[in-house]
């Protein structure tokens, strides 16, 4: 374990602070990365702090204090970013930076093809440096100024031992031969979509809908559209705009004023704020009096009813290959995965790279039904060329 006694630790207030550190980390071939952010009660994440680690220093910049888009300069050079279940912290970089990391690796990534199953940081520096962090508190505000002792402690930890883990997961992936393999899976979590949501998708996410038809399922999507673009101009989470009950009653009572509105189950004050109601209605009576055509989206079409049978099968299988091959299974590949396979979407997950080789190619054969799926007492299931009796 690396000796911490010298780590030096600096809270960043003001933009001289931040050029030096900029400076600093420029010339660094390695450098950890976390965040601290909120994002209950606002569509886009707050960003609170930005904890930085390199050789035996630690930053803790302060956006509510600076403007840290700066940062950029260090995100796009030569160094490698090494960060911890980075894809919240990318989306709020991204949003504020304008850039992602140009090199970067996740950690928690790197210890699922080694067979961890989503550890938290915490977790995985006990089991492979014997470092216990400090406890969190799960309801700390860091958007509290001034910041405890606590609380920077607590974010310091974050970036610590971060580089330290990282030479310690990147030999034993390559050991193992699985390198290209997270390769792949960084590249998959960098083209990831992120920031706003797509209005017209809205709809699908609300649970309550999914009984809804015709021209209430029409009215419907339109204002759950309305609530998306509403929520990302506001900066508001869309809960805070309309309720999902309140979605579904406008959807089926279609209100046509005020006090019609002011009626519906799941409208309260925050939906009827100066403004909003009116917009709210004109959605409605546009809705209802043309309907907005279905979207083909990421709605997956139904899996054939001849495939269906398959389905619990592969899975058992693909759990199982997870389990002997030492990876994560959601990194392996998910129910959503297997299903996408067997429909035959031409960007199927598991039809390309190191996935194809491990798991599409094999199914492929089973659906060709040149191999069958057997169970082995001593192996579980196999996959085993057919016999054809």
């Amino acid at each position: 374990m690396a000796d911490t006694s010298e780590v030096r630790t600096r809270l960043i207030t003001d933009d001289a602070g931040l050029a030096a550190v900029i400076d600093e980390l420029r010339g660094a071939e390695v450098y950890a990365v976390d965040t601290e952010f909120h994002r209950e009660k606002t569509y886009f994440a707050q960003l609170a702090l930005v904890q930085l680690g390199w050789g035996s220093e630690i930053a803790l910049v302060d956006p509510l204090a600076i403007d840290i888009e700066p940062l950029a300069k260090v995100l796009v050079g030569d160094g490698l970013a090494v960060m911890h279940a980075c894809k919240q912290d990318l989306e709020v970089l991204e949003r504020v930076c304008h850039v992602l990391p140009t090199r970067l690796v996740d950690t928690q990534l790197m210890a699922g093809f080694l067979g961890y199953s989503s550890p938290s940081l915490s977790s995985l520096l006990e089991g492979e440096i014997g470092v216990t962090l400090p406890k969190a508190d799960r309801l700390t505000d860091w958007l509290r100024r001034p910041l405890s002792e606590a609380q920077l402690s607590y974010a310091a930890s974050d970036v610590l031992h971060l580089v330290e883990l990282h030479s310690i997961l990147a030999p034993r992936l390559e050991q193992a031969g699985r390198s290209q393999w997270f390769d792949q899976a960084m590249d998959e979590l960098l083209n990831e979509t992120r920031g706003p949501r797509d209005p017209a998708e809205a709809w699908r996410r609300i649970k309550e809908l999914r009984h809804l038809k015709g021209r209430d399922l029409g009215v419907a999507r339109a204002v759950s559209a309305w609530r998306e673009r509403t929520a990302a101009e506001l900066d508001l989470t869309p809960r805070f705009v309309l309720g999902d009950l309140g979605v579904v009653g406008v959807s089926v009572g279609r209100p046509r004023s005020m006090d019609d509105l002011r009626q519906i189950r799941g409208v309260d004050g925050r939906s009827m704020r100066s403004g909003l109601a009116a917009e709210l209605i004109s959605v409605i009576a546009e809705a209802a009096e043309n309907p907005p055509r279905p979207t083909g989206g990421p709605q997956a079409p139904e899996l054939p009813a001849e495939l269906r049978p398959a389905v619990p099968l592969v899975s058992a299988w693909a759990t199982q290959l997870a389990r002997d091959l030492g990876i994560e299974l959601a990194l392996l590949a998910t129910r959503s995965d297997l299903e996408s396979l067997l429909r035959g979407d031409p960007d199927a997950r598991l039809s390309r790279g190191w996935r194809s080789e491990l798991v599409g190619e094999p199914i492929r054969c089973l659906l060709a039904g040149e191999v069958a799926l057997a169970f082995d007492r001593g192996g579980g299931l196999v996959l085993e060329p057919r016999s054809g009796r």
